[in-house]
């Protein structure tokens, strides 16, 4: 198959394809491996090669609603038994995952044939893709930019064209903020649609949720179908699916949504011209498709959320490196340096502090329902400002220094007693303030590519949903994506 004819078709496309006998599973691979060999060198979306264990999936037998589609899975929780799954980090890069996770078992019987895995920042806590590991993953449009993290690499792959879709997972805006880098659609459901079994009953007390990115608003509907077809029986969760499948609702007139827009920085942060020109220009657009399009506020302390969110990050980041250690015999310096002080400041909160910080996540989510019950929808920037360059995030040099100091002394969990923490949090999440607020609610949101800054980089908008609100969420995206198309849209790379 030709590469712009493979280009011209997402998955639902390329699965019709394949159904009809039009071409092979093995002819897509062909095509998806030889436009990784052509881009995945300055673009390094892809850090652990499948080749050979997709051919032989793409030889046999496959059946599904996908069956014959390349595919792409993320490097973090996305466990392919006898693959390692590294998370971006030295500690895991040779030790090989016993079985398939839950959601990749899921892709595997929808028939998609995975022939890689993706970069992550290690252990997917930053919102770029740059390990020390693997380098740093570039973004398509522009090879200076970040496309985002932590689902970076798979977001890269989609926007260079190696696969319609591919595998991606949000515990703080993991696709969503990749989506808005790279000019793709990222839908995050709610909390306990996708299970995310057998070694975890929900990840990060449920903020988390694997998920795909894709360039049509039809493939994420129809892989939401894949993922929630049936409930894990070992789960938390019983969840309720709607009375039509999500293609079905993805499909449906969305009507005339109520919809509250916000673009100050819930942290009080700079937020860029162009994150508020995104917003604006989605404000006109939605307008002129009848919708009733307000400025409103959400009537959360955000502030107090951050804090919150940060408090659960960095007692999951204490809690992986202690186990990663147990379980590999890793010494502590096999791990990143900003890896390293987050655990430490994780190692030193104390439990009730730790459980009060959860227990607001109620107040929050209360709080969120009851801006709800006046719009359907609420409409953000999903980035402050337009993706940042790559190593513009790096620590500083100074600080790195001061942070092996406080290592060695013991002394980097303190920060989090000091007035030095509240400028760490407001640091760390300047670029990306506004999508904590679906993970720790547990809301679907999804970010849209309906704007491009004038240097053409992506910038997407950001649209958070009530409970159970990922059919209108799938509604609206596709209302937009039919008045202002963006899947045809290709970086010249």
């Amino acid at each position: 198959m030709e590469y712009a004819e493979y280009r011209a078709q997402d998955a639902v496309g390329l699965a019709g394809l394949v159904a009809s006998g039009q071409v092979s599973a093995a002819e897509l691979l062909d095509t998806a491996i030889a436009r990784a060999d052509a881009v995945n060198g300055p673009v390094n979306a892809i850090v652990r090669p499948m080749h050979a264990v997709a051919r032989a999936r793409a030889a046999g037998p496959l059946t599904g609603p996908f069956a014959g589609v390349p595919f792409l899975v993320k490097d973090l929780l996305q466990d392919y038994a006898g693959q390692p799954t590294a998370s971006g980090s030295r500690s895991l890069d040779t030790l090989a995952a016993p079985e398939h996770s839950a959601v990749v078992r899921r892709w595997l019987d929808a028939g998609l044939v995975v022939f890689g895995k993706t970069g992550t920042p290690e252990f997917g806590i930053k919102s770029i893709t740059e390990s020390e590991l693997y380098g740093p993953t570039r973004n398509p449009w522009n090879l200076d930019h970040t496309p985002g993290g932590s689902s970076g690499g798979s977001a890269a792959a989609v926007a260079a064209g190696i696969v319609p879709m591919a595998g991606a997972n949000d515990g703080g805006g993991s696709i969503r903020i990749p989506a808005a880098c790279c000019g793709l659609f990222g839908l995050k459901a709610g909390r306990g649609l996708v299970p995310t079994g057998p070694n975890f009953a929900e990840y990060l007390h449920g903020a988390a949720t694997d998920g795909v990115l894709t360039r049509s608003v039809r493939d994420s509907a129809a892989m939401l179908d894949v993922l929630t077809a049936d409930h894990d029986p070992g789960g938390p969760y019983l969840h309720a699916r709607p009375g039509a499948s999500y293609a079905d609702l993805a499909r449906r007139d969305p009507g005339t949504l109520r919809i509250g827009y916000a673009t100050r920085s819930p942290i009080d942060t700079e937020v860029h011209p162009e994150a508020v020109a995104a917003v604006e220009d989605a404000v006109a657009l939605l307008t002129s498709l009848g919708h009733d399009v307000e400025p409103a506020e959400t009537g959360i302390d955000e502030r107090q959320l951050a804090l919150d969110f940060l408090s659960m990050w960095c007692g999951q980041v204490a809690h992986t490196v202690a186990y990663t250690r147990e379980v590999t015999g890793a010494p502590a310096s096999s791990f990143e340096l900003d890896t390293r002080l987050l655990a430490a400041v994780g190692r030193s909160m104390r439990a009730p502090a730790y459980v009060a910080a959860h227990h607001r996540w109620n107040a929050h989510s209360r709080a969120l329902a009851a801006f709800h019950a006046r719009y359907d929808l609420l409409l953000t920037p999903t980035l402050a400002r337009p993706p940042v360059r790559i190593g513009e995030l790096d620590t500083p040099r100074a600080v790195r220094a001061v942070g092996h100091v406080l290592l060695g002394l013991g002394l980097a969990g303190k920060l989090v007693s000091t007035p030095v923490w509240d400028q760490v949090m407001r640091t760390n999440l300047a670029p990306n303030p506004y999508t904590q607020l679906a993970n720790i609610t547990g809301r679907p949101a999804m970010s849209v590519p309906t704007y491009r800054t004038a240097d053409g980089l992506p910038l997407g908008v950001q649209f958070v949903g009530g409970l159970g609100g990922e059919g209108t969420l799938l509604a609206l995206a596709t209302q937009l994506e039919t008045a202002r198309p963006w899947a045809g849209l290709e970086p010249a790379l």
